[in-house]
């Protein structure tokens, strides 16, 4: 008979364990959105546009939608002799490379077995140019630009920005409830947090799509970036060096994401595992030297890294919720609702900020299956590990 009074207290303290943790971690997100909605979002004055750009496109395969994204960037205000898009037609078995010529862009191809990332292929295309470029623009093959982006980024880099991360949102955002789903996690994760970060003076993170680096930061640094999370590899090199990455949250970048949880899996699948292997190798020792150096920035980027996609918290907040209910934890349960709200509040904040279409809000409703799937793949990419190719993600044509 007294097992149960002493299994009840063990019980409660372990709900008030993590609900505690539940609850700072939708504080840190409620600070940076405060952050964001308190900044004054000033953009840099237009710079004299005579700086010399190379737009870096890898693309695999991407017959279907090259076209588009090189119609965007031939559209781009900003003078045509002062940029050149180069694709980098990798391991390619389709019309990519040929598509992209027609579309007057500077096409290297490719072909190797063994180095098939991303980050493969754009070390490769760096070592084929030889021309003098003052700074490098990386996007996805599957994206549409808007015509500021050189501008934004130009004066950026004229006001003392060394990289630049564009906004980096979803393109299809009305085609599925997934696709609206994920719309809705990058106005938090893509633009609320960057946002918040800038106004604090923290590093803002690569995205991976949209990304401008200064010519010294490339010739500094190369490209030595292979896993499956190389925009976040390089970010935390950065950090580690005290270069900060400035977002231009006045230009876009929109991409094609799946409209299916199938679709989704592999993307998911690979940029998880990434960030996990990241974790286990780099994040605990960048968090030390920043709590060493008293770096906040650094300390900032590290605890970027520990947080796990929003589906997991917001779940297990719910489980403790009802669990502190069930054996009488009022703190903790007190706790496990704050953390709810907090990230409720975020995440409406991001679409509010963004102007989100109404079907956004709409996609909201599929939430709960979308929260139980992204976990069982979170759980899973945590036991089986990072992948170890470059895959590409299955699209609708």
């Amino acid at each position: 008979m007294t097992a149960l009074p002493g299994f009840a207290a063990l019980a409660s303290a372990a709900v008030t364990v993590v609900a505690i943790a539940l609850v700072l971690l939708a504080a840190y997100l409620l600070l940076l959105t405060l952050a964001a909605l308190l900044s004054r979002r000033t953009v840099p004055p237009p710079g004299p546009s005579t700086r010399r750009f190379a737009v870096l496109v890898p693309a695999h395969d991407e017959e279907v939608v090259i076209g588009r994204l090189l119609r965007s960037l031939a559209a781009l205000d900003y003078p045509r002799e002062r940029y050149d898009v180069c694709v980098v037609a990798d391991n390619c078995t389709d019309r990519t490379a040929e598509i992209a010529r027609e579309f007057g862009a500077r096409v290297f191809e490719r072909y190797d077995a063994v180095e098939k990332a991303k980050g493969f292929a754009l070390r490769w295309l760096l070592t084929q140019l030889t021309e003098r470029y003052d700074a490098f623009v990386v996007l996805d093959a599957d994206s549409v630009v808007e015509p500021n982006l050189l501008r934004a980024v130009d004066a950026r880099l004229v006001a003392g920005s060394q990289v630049v991360q564009a906004y980096y949102s979803v393109l299809n955002a009305s085609d599925s409830a997934v696709a609206g789903l994920r719309y809705a996690a990058l106005a938090a994760l893509h633009y609320v947090r960057p946002l918040g970060r800038s106004a604090l003076g923290f590093s803002v993170g690569l995205k991976g799509n949209g990304m401008c680096f200064s010519a010294p930061v490339i010739e500094r640094f190369g490209w030595d970036w292979f896993t499956l999370a190389e925009d976040v590899e390089f970010h935390l090199a950065l950090v580690r060096s005290g270069v900060r990455v400035d977002f231009a949250w006045e230009t876009t970048v929109l991409a094609d994401m799946p409209v299916t949880l199938a679709q989704a899996a592999s993307q998911n699948r690979r940029w998880e595992g990434g960030r996990l292997q990241l974790l286990r190798t780099q994040v605990v020792g960048l968090l030390v030297d920043g709590l060493r150096l008293r770096s906040l920035m650094r300390i900032d980027a590290a605890i970027e890294q520990l947080i796990p996609p929003l589906s997991v918290p917001f779940l297990l907040g719910l489980l403790v919720l009802v669990a502190a209910l069930a054996v009488g934890a009022m703190p903790a349960a007190l706790f496990a609702a704050a953390s709810l709200l907090g990230q409720m509040l975020y995440l409406a904040t991001g679409l509010l900020l963004v102007r989100a279409p109404l079907k956004a809000y709409l996609a909201l409703s599929s939430a709960p299956v979308y929260i139980a799937w992204k976990v069982g793949l979170y759980a899973s990419s945590i036991v089986q590990g990072r992948a170890q190719s470059w895959i590409r993600t299955s699209r609708v044509s």
